[in-house]
């Protein structure tokens, strides 16, 4: 803690790496315990009728202490999640970047992905501790704004850890606070938008200035009709062939493997939403069938729930029209 009371940074970070240091094993797999268990109930029926139910007994009660092995792990597991959660839900501890990176990648290595979607809104709109008059008090943050971005690099080990742990409603929990929130697009304007905007804007002044100067060169017309001609031909270039290309790079659709953009969508939108648009094709292709050929045969209530989501936001999950043999 500092003098204030609000604990610094540097003694968040050290309270979650002292957790991270913690020797904690891979938990096993319940869905592989219930599976023997289901085995070995089958066999039981048999081995009375042989007479060999004595060796199936011996080999459960073998299995009993790997079994409590098993539970003392959940149970560490468990303790340390709870304990770094307490540590960046507490009122007095600012949710810096370091720090969100910190416990992002303490729960990815956990396989503890609930409560990710929680922090990473709390990262964003937690209130802000300040020492006043002696008194610590509470200054509210504007969620929206660009530096409350969560950074790509610790949107995707989140996403990651998610997928890993096939944990649905956590994946889009993440998707939701990262990738599709209103900092991390007003984020991505100000880093990739911004100096291009100013060169468009800037261009035709600077066809206008070579234009004037060409117009010197020449004494056919006379120079300021001789550089309306040149600045018209200029720019008429310039921006059909920056709109062309513009086309082409929006429009390319390589990089999708089963969720595209739906037609009619606006190229703006396309290249601001593009990471969400990546971040629901790992989803899918986690949460459905690995064999392309199998590609739209997924039922069940969590993926119907999750084509439908997807429908919502603009795009298409399995357009028939991009599925290999039918372009």
């Amino acid at each position: 803690m500092g003098p204030s009371g609000i604990p610094s940074e540097q003694t968040t970070l050290m309270a979650l790496r002292a957790l991270a240091q913690i020797d904690v094993r891979p938990v096993p797999d319940a869905r592989e315990g219930r599976s023997e268990e289901a085995v070995a109930e089958t066999r039981r029926p048999a081995l009375q009728l042989l007479g060999l139910e004595g060796m199936d007994s011996t080999s459960g009660e073998a299995a009993r202490p790997q079994k409590r092995t098993s539970q003392r792990a959940q149970e560490v597991v468990d303790k340390v999640s709870d304990a770094a959660y307490t540590i960046v839900t507490q009122p007095t501890v600012v949710i810096t970047g370091r720090i969100l990176e910190e416990y992002v990648r303490l729960q990815a290595r956990l396989g503890r992905p609930e409560s990710l979607p929680q922090v990473l809104d709390l990262y964003a709109s937690k209130p802000t501790p300040k020492l006043v008059s002696g008194t610590i008090k509470y200054a509210e943050r504007n969620p929206n704004k660009a530096d409350s971005a969560v950074d790509p690099a610790v949107a995707e080990v989140a996403l990651g850890a998610a997928l890993e742990a096939k944990d649905l409603p956590a994946a889009i929990g993440i998707l939701e606070n990262t990738y599709s929130a209103k900092p991390f697009l007003r984020s991505k304007l100000i880093k990739k938008a911004l100096l291009p905007g100013i060169a468009v804007a800037g261009t035709p002044v600077a066809i206008y200035y070579v234009a004037t100067e060409l117009a010197q060169l020449q004494h056919a017309l006379q120079p300021h009709i001789a550089t309306g001609f040149a600045f018209a031909g200029a720019i008429c270039y310039v921006g059909f062939t920056a709109t062309i290309g513009m086309v082409a790079h929006f429009t390319a659709n390589d990089q999708m493997k089963r969720v595209t953009w739906a037609l009619g969508t606006p190229l703006r939108h396309r290249w601001l939403y593009e990471e969400e648009r990546a971040a629901l094709d790992k989803i899918a292709c986690s949460f459905g069938f690995s064999e392309e050929h199998r590609y739209g045969e997924e039922e069940g209530e969590e993926f119907l729930w999750l084509r439908e989501y997807i429908l919502n936001r603009s795009m298409i999950l399995d357009a028939v029209d991009l599925m290999p043999g039918m372009n």
